[in-house]
């Protein structure tokens, strides 16, 4: 099974940047976004062959997810059902036959750290709600996860140290998430990787010069380990800030 993921950083726009031509040659089951920005009545998005959930935050323009699968998912639970974070769109959860596939968009700290207490609010309550799925079967995470986990995850660790995406705070609930019994597919893989980025700034011609970050991920439940057959960084895919990232699971 190929799945993907992709913070599209607005689908109107990144529809006139080729979308369509990679969604109809990427052979995936499920294709999860991140940072739609619109809602479905906005515009006629033509998804041949996929089933569409979509989960639009209430101001329009603003974050927003949307999976599109090949089979319509047994059921679906938005933003975690938790109404404390409610109304930004940020997770969609698909139950399948064998698992849940998730995709989530997690809140920006913002510069200074300005929303890092509702962030790390949002980490606990995230962390949690995977967990419970977890009891019942195995779980796929993926998404922009807004969180360079280690030095390695950034070309430039050392003058990143507290921002937003590189915190202490951040990196640990990573950490913490992780250790509640989920892997990150591209670490498991490839281990030692340097250079390997799923974000760059649109300033300082960061694409060209490869000065990213690596924040978008698939996790799965360390049960699937051993059904793990390829993470990869798609960066050769233009059409947003950032690219897509694969995983084939072999169930």
């Amino acid at each position: 099974m190929k799945l993907i993921s992709w913070n599209v950083n607005g689908l109107r726009a990144c529809i006139q940047k080729g979308f369509y031509d990679f969604m109809e040659h990427t052979g995936a089951q499920c294709i999860c976004l991140q940072e739609t920005k619109m809602h479905p009545s906005q515009a006629d998005i033509q998804t041949p062959g996929y089933h569409q959930t979509w989960c639009s935050a209430l101001r329009k323009g603003y974050s927003g997810t949307a999976i599109f699968s090949r089979t319509p998912p047994l059921n679906v639970e938005y933003e975690m059902n938790n109404p404390l974070h409610t109304g930004e769109g940020r997770v969609i959860t698909a139950e399948f036959s064998d698992f849940y596939l998730v995709t989530a968009y997690s809140p920006n700290s913002q510069d200074g750290l300005k929303r890092l207490s509702y962030r790390m609010e949002w980490e606990d309550a995230f962390r949690c709600y995977v967990r419970t799925l977890d009891a019942v079967k195995p779980v796929v995470i993926c998404g922009d996860l807004n969180v360079a986990h280690e030095e390695i995850d950034l070309k430039n660790p050392k003058s990143n140290r507290g921002n937003a995406g590189f915190s202490d705070e951040e990196r640990a609930k990573m950490t913490e998430l992780l250790a509640a019994g989920f892997t990150d597919t591209f670490r498991y893989l490839h281990p030692d990787t340097a250079g390997a980025y799923s974000w760059w700034s649109y300033r300082f011609n960061a694409r060209k010069n490869n000065a990213g970050w690596r924040i978008d991920y698939f996790l799965v439940s360390d049960r699937l380990q051993s059904s793990v057959r390829r993470a990869e960084i798609l960066s050769d895919v233009l059409g947003s800030d950032h690219c897509p990232v694969l995983l084939e699971l072999d169930i």
